[in-house]
């Protein structure tokens, strides 16, 4: 049986599934290098798949979900090169089964979306998907099953920068969970601002969303590098799906499956 390559392109990570059948059987993490060219492209993928002791012979479809747009095009070279396959791309004119209610639905980030149609299918809406990424987002779904919009946040990362690269005194500390809210010295109290400012963020949103939409009991799915993390000191957050966007590109596989062409020889 073939496999379906997933990637999802992030402004920090591009991430890898490979699904059998329903089956997720393996997953990778590579940089994003905006400046990789299609070469470049078609030898990681080559190496992953190696890696993961399958043969590139076996992809039969790939499917892309990107945020970073000069890397469309290599990208797309890259899996004809490798693969001798066209990827599909989340882009306007896929067939999501959700309807887009933002004012301009090309603006919604593909990933974004392909995490609310991954978040309905798999747990029900109404729901939220906290994505704690480069940028923390919120994504909020209706009973109806419609995408309403959401949240941009700067995520820990870019907070960090900034905060570093603005203020002279302070130095850079590991992101992890402090023991304490009210720091003693400054690393501790940067770490503190980093992880319960973050997350005191995330629930203040999640409670506003809910009391917005009237939704008291409203579902909230956390994904993201970071979502377990941030998840193990919240009950808002209990559920956190990590590969929630590599499933959700498996979905909208399956729904434009029949517009797909053959593979190529």
């Amino acid at each position: 049986m073939g496999l379906l390559l997933a990637l999802d392109v992030g402004n920090t990570n591009t991430v890898l599934g490979f699904f059998e059948a329903d089956s997720l059987v393996a997953t990778a993490r590579l940089t994003t290098v905006r400046e990789r060219t299609s070469d470049e492209h078609a030898l990681a993928l080559r190496a992953v798949i190696e890696g993961k002791g399958r043969k590139v012979g076996e992809v039969d479809d790939v499917i892309v979900s990107s945020v970073v747009p000069p890397q469309d095009f290599p990208i797309r070279a890259a899996c004809r090169d490798a693969f001798g396959i066209d990827p599909l791309f989340i882009a306007p004119g896929v067939k999501t089964g959700m309807k887009i209610l933002y004012d301009q639905p090309s603006e919604v980030g593909a990933d974004r979306i392909v995490n609310a149609v991954a978040a309905v299918t798999r747990y029900g809406a109404p729901c939220i998907v906290v994505d704690f990424g480069t940028a923390t987002t919120f994504d909020v779904v209706s009973a109806s099953g419609d995408y309403l919009g959401g949240v941009i946040c700067p995520g820990p990362g870019i907070s960090a920068d900034a905060l570093f690269s603005r203020a002279a005194r302070l130095s850079r500390v590991d992101l992890h969970r402090p023991e304490k809210v009210v720091g003693k010295n400054t690393a501790q109290s940067i770490q503190s601002g980093l992880y319960w400012g973050v997350l005191a963020q995330a629930e203040g949103l999640v409670a506003r969303i809910r009391a917005e939409l009237g939704e008291p009991g409203m579902k909230v799915v956390a994904t993201g590098g970071l979502a377990p993390l941030y998840a193990s000191a919240s009950p808002d957050l209990a559920v956190v799906d990590s590969d929630l966007t590599l499933r959700g590109l498996k979905i909208l596989h399956d729904r434009n499956a029949d517009a797909r062409p053959l593979r190529r020889s």
